[in-house]
């Protein structure tokens, strides 16, 4: 299992990086994509994969910088060889975000989408295949698995983004599990429940512990300082912050047994 960083930056352009999204490759092949902010999809073709061989594509919420180059991958997989169905799974919707189901009919519906012009290959037509869109509304405490195959699962769990829907994601191939947070922050407990026992923890967004910043700083996920820790704990044993780091962006990084930077115990509630 190997996890490569397509986009660490946010929705400031002057980052110069692309945004959020992460691909999980098992085995030579990309499996799992989550998140696709604006810039990644180039990212996503210069890593040599291709929208065919995902099993699935995970969103932990809607905020442009974590979707905006969804549709251009899409379009991209129109000059591929996919036959079978392609999973979306994302948050519900609220007063002010689509649930991911409205999200993804408004960009390819064929009679009102953005991108009608796709809407029949999207659904299984001229030789193309099936979108399938899942809105995961899961409450309280819940961890839920929406997608298993044979050898990969991904489970998802509420995490507190401010007023956004939003998940944090659990992907599980080949014995080895990395734990997504998006945006997320640590109010409700969920980020510890789902990187229990987790080799990998990737908070996107990480606010180091006593930093303020108003909203911005509140609705994001506040980690301690590596320094801070003392022991072991069974919780996600490396991590993974790129927003406002460098992260290595294009690097496929093998996903090693038990190297702890921190966890989600480190997760401050």
């Amino acid at each position: 299992m190997e996890l490569q960083v397509l986009g660490s930056g946010g929705p400031e352009l002057e980052d110069k990086r692309a945004s959020s999204s992460y691909l999980v490759w098992h085995d030579g092949r990309p499996r799992i994509l989550v998140d696709s902010g604006g810039g990644s999809a180039l990212r996503f073709g210069q890593a040599g994969a291709h929208v065919a061989q995902l099993d699935a594509i995970l969103f932990t919420h809607l905020h442009i910088d974590h979707s905006a180059d969804f549709p251009a991958l899409m379009k991209s997989s129109y000059f591929e060889q996919r036959s079978r169905d392609l999973p979306v799974y994302g948050p519900i919707g609220n007063a002010d975000f689509p649930s991911t189901t409205e999200f993804i009919a408004d960009l390819f519906d064929g009679r009102r989408g953005a991108y009608r012009y796709l809407g029949d290959f999207l659904n299984g037509k001229d030789g193309g295949y099936s979108l399938l869109a899942h809105d995961v509304g899961v409450r309280g405490r819940e961890l839920r698995t929406v997608f298993r195959s044979a050898d990969l699962t991904a489970a998802a769990t509420q995490v507190s983004h401010g007023g956004v829907p939003a998940l944090a994601w659990r992907v599980t191939v080949g014995g080895k599990s990395i734990i997504f947070s998006g945006d997320g922050n640590g109010d409700n407990g969920n980020l510890e429940l789902l990187a229990s026992d987790a080799d990998l923890f990737v908070a996107h967004n990480a606010v180091p512990e006593g930093e303020t910043g108003g909203s911005t700083a509140a609705a994001h996920a506040p980690v301690r300082d590596s320094t801070h820790r003392q022991g072991g704990t069974r919780s996600a044993d490396r991590a993974l912050p790129p927003h406002g780091a460098h992260a290595g962006e294009g690097v496929r990084d093998p996903v090693r047994d038990r190297e702890r930077v921190f966890g989600a115990s480190d997760v401050r509630r």
